[in-house]
């Protein structure tokens, strides 16, 4: 497989912010040259005043799929117990039209109980949560093949988590990027039980690639070089409203440029 190229995204949170605000930060984020812009699929913001201002993930990506024109975009990551999955993979199928092809099915077994408790979702367990995503996923991909129109491409699904017995054999079946939350300490050892379930699966694991968030105000050349040694190739640094200062992406973005070149 051909080396992978580093790709930078960014993580447009939408939370304590008028939409306007959301917009103009996705299409700064486009004109500064990120790869990705996501969102979040949640219903109240995650820090800061617990009730702010905060908006919903997929009609918002109904309407960057129109306001962006080059950009990838996709959630990180859209909550599986909020829509069946035959919809989710309609609403996912719409979105790569309107795009153009440059959707990104990001997904998870969902975590933030709030969203459950105040939107009349049962929230479980945890295992019974992944259990429902691994019945999930089949059903997405299924219905895929069965729309006309079908999508313009694979669609490729980002799978986020690390647990080692059920997410990464999850990740290995069916993802196409892996993001991580394992620090520089853990992230060898998750990568390793990645490969060995895709080893169990007949799965090459260099065809996933490998994704983590970073902190705007961590120095690129440093952890940026060390996670890459590591296989990672794609960075997204968040970004919280009111304001949406993306200045951090830019040295992200020249990083990204030079070990590119």
């Amino acid at each position: 497989m051909t080396e992978q190229r580093i790709r930078i995204g960014v993580q447009i949170q939408p939370q304590h912010a008028d939409y306007a605000a959301i917009r103009r930060a996705a299409a700064e984020a486009e004109d500064l040259g990120v790869d990705i812009v996501f969102n979040w699929d949640h219903f109240y913001p995650l820090s800061g005043e617990p009730d702010g201002k905060h908006f919903e993930c997929w009609t918002m990506l109904g309407a960057w799929a129109e306001a962006t024109s080059r950009v990838e975009i996709g959630a990180l990551v859209s909550c599986n117990s909020y829509r069946n999955p035959e919809l989710l993979a309609d609403m996912a199928r719409t979105v790569d039209h309107i795009s153009e092809g440059r959707l990104i099915l990001g997904i998870g077994s969902g975590w933030f109980q709030k969203d459950y408790d105040q939107y009349g979702y049962e929230f479980g367990t945890a295992g019974g949560r992944l259990d429902d995503l691994a019945s999930a996923l089949p059903r997405i991909e299924q219905r895929w093949t069965a729309l006309n129109p079908a999508p313009t491409r694979q669609i490729p699904v980002l799978i986020g988590g690390g647990g080692e017995k059920k997410t990464l054999r999850l990740v290995a079946r069916h993802a196409q990027i892996w993001h991580s939350f394992a620090d520089l300490e853990t992230f060898p050892r998750k990568s390793q039980i990645l490969a060995d379930h895709c080893a169990a699966v007949g799965r090459d694991p260099s065809t996933i690639e490998k994704s983590v968030g970073v902190r705007g105000d961590a120095a690129p050349d440093e952890i940026g070089g060390q996670l890459a040694e590591l296989g990672v190739r794609l960075f997204t640094v968040g970004a919280s409203g009111p304001d949406y200062d993306l200045s951090p992406l830019r040295k992200w973005i020249a990083w990204r440029d030079r070990n590119n070149s």
